[in-house]
C-alpha cells in the first residue's frame, strides 16, 4: 500500500507540516508529563484511525519505557487499572476533544474540571494544543491514507 500522496514532498506540504512540528516542539518541553503526552497521542489516533500515528505513538512510548500493558489498555482506559487519576482525566478529554463534532455542547465543564484538578494552566495548555496536534496528523495521514507498520522509533527525531 502506497499513500495518496507525498505531503512532505510537496514543498506546501513541507512548509505547513513543519509549522505543526515546530508547535509540538512547546507540548514536549512543557511540564505536561511525557507518559500523559504519549497516552494522549495514542488514544486521539485510535480514535480517529490514523494506523500510522498508532503505530508510531505505540512504538515511541515502548522506547520511552512505557508498558505494553498500559499501552494495550489505552483504548479500553475507562476499565483499566493501570492509569493515574491524572492520565484518566487528561485521556477523557482528548476523547472529548477529538470527539467535538459528536457533541453539540463541545467539551462538557465535567471534564474540563475533571483536568484542572490535575494540571496546572500551563499543563492544560500543553494538554490542549497537543490533543489539537495530533488530531492535526491524524487527519492529514488519514487523507493521504498513510500506510502503517514500517515506522521505526526516532524516526522523526
Amino acid at each position: 500500500m502506497d499513500a495518496r500522496l507525498n505531503i512532505l514532498g510537496s514543498p506546501v506540504g513541507a512548509k505547513a507540516l513543519k509549522h505543526i512540528v515546530s508547535a509540538s516542539k512547546a507540548v514536549v518541553d512543557s511540564a505536561l508529563p511525557a507518559a500523559t503526552q504519549e497516552l494522549v497521542k495514542l488514544r486521539a489516533s485510535q480514535i480517529n484511525g490514523c494506523g500510522f500515528c498508532t503505530d508510531m505513538h505505540y512504538k515511541e512510548a515502548v522506547h520511552a519505557g512505557e508498558t505494553p500493558v498500559r499501552l494495550n489498555l489505552v483504548a479500553a482506559w475507562r476499565e483499566a487499572t493501570v492509569f493515574t487519576d491524572a492520565e484518566r482525566a487528561a485521556l477523557e478529554l482528548t476523547e472529548q476533544g477529538t470527539r467535538i463534532a459528536d457533541a453539540a455542547g463541545g467539551v462538557p465543564d465535567d471534564v474540563w474540571s475533571n483536568a484542572a484538578k490535575h494540571y496546572d494552566e500551563d499543563q492544560l495548555a500543553a494538554l490542549v494544543t497537543l490533543i489539537a496536534l495530533i488530531n492535526a496528523f491524524n487527519r492529514v495521514n488519514v487523507i493521504v491514507q498513510q500506510p502503517a507498520g514500517d515506522y521505526q522509533p526516532g524516526h522523526f527525531a
